[in-house]
């Protein structure tokens, strides 16, 4: 029996056996990229190529404990536990014919044009962030990740801001009706997270943080401090307007300030 403290390795070895086994689930597909607005739009398909193919050349995807999954197109019932039954036939018109747009839904404008195919392409990038929101729910991951989702713009009944489905509120919503009792959503886009935040606006179960660039600079112009939540939610709202040209230190401080991490 030694009294002698042990080596660097023994607790190395030691703690890497206390380490967790996580899990995390990957919704990717190359079908993703099917959320085309045009080239000449900003919000470019390639961006989610060059992602996966880094993730590939990086050797993330073929890590023992990520699994890559095709998402699936998210039904209109699904659909359906955030946006508007209504909503959702004006999109698929759209999508059969673009030509039949409806601009008073925010469909077929500048920022938001209809194309051939939107409301399946949506609805995949919807059906990803549901998937992750289930795999957590049942326990085959600790993380989850679509990184073709965040489309936080898009409200119950109408698209905004090069979004269609909020996906973000879709897993929000899954996870409540999986029996999650409350829900801490953190957006860090340097747009506010507008739809996100009026689709939980009186849910008490929901908190919404969001920093962003101040609205008196950046569409969509709100998200500023006062904006904190409806009558049975007040505080469950949280706004971090920045002023525009923030630098690192400064984003940060506001970060740790509202989100730091734990540990």
């Amino acid at each position: 029996m030694s009294d002698a403290a042990p080596t660097q390795h023994s607790t190395a070895a030691s703690g890497a056996a206390r380490r967790p086994d996580y899990q995390t689930r990957v919704a990717w597909s190359e079908s993703l990229c099917d959320y085309d607005f045009g080239p000449r739009h900003p919000m470019h398909p390639s961006r989610l190529d060059l992602t996966a193919r880094l993730c590939e050349d990086l050797g993330l995807f073929s890590l023992p404990r990520v699994s890559v999954v095709e998402p699936h197109v998210a039904s209109d019932d699904e659909l359906a536990a955030v946006h508007t039954r209504e909503y959702i036939a004006a999109v698929r018109r759209a999508s059969e014919d673009p030509s039949s747009s409806d601009p008073a839904r925010g469909l077929g404008t500048e920022d938001d044009p209809a194309f051939a195919g939107m409301h399946e392409a949506s609805a995949r990038i919807a059906g990803g962030s549901l998937e992750a929101a289930d795999a957590v729910l049942d326990g085959r991951a600790q993380h989850a990740v679509n990184f073709a989702g965040g489309m936080h713009h898009a409200a119950a009944d109408h698209a905004s801001g090069f979004c269609i489905y909020n996906d973000a509120a879709l897993a929000i919503q899954r996870l409540l009706d999986g029996g999650i009792q409350r829900v801490a959503y953190i957006d860090v886009d340097v747009h506010h997270g507008d739809g996100t935040q009026g689709v939980f606006w009186n849910d008490p179960r929901v908190l919404t943080v969001s920093l962003h660039e101040s609205g008196l600079s950046l569409f969509p112009g709100t998200g500023f401090p006062h904006e904190i939540g409806g009558p049975d939610a007040a505080g469950m709202a949280v706004n971090v307007a920045l002023p525009a040209r923030t630098g690192d230190g400064g984003w940060l401080r506001a970060f740790h300030a509202v989100a730091r991490p734990r540990g």
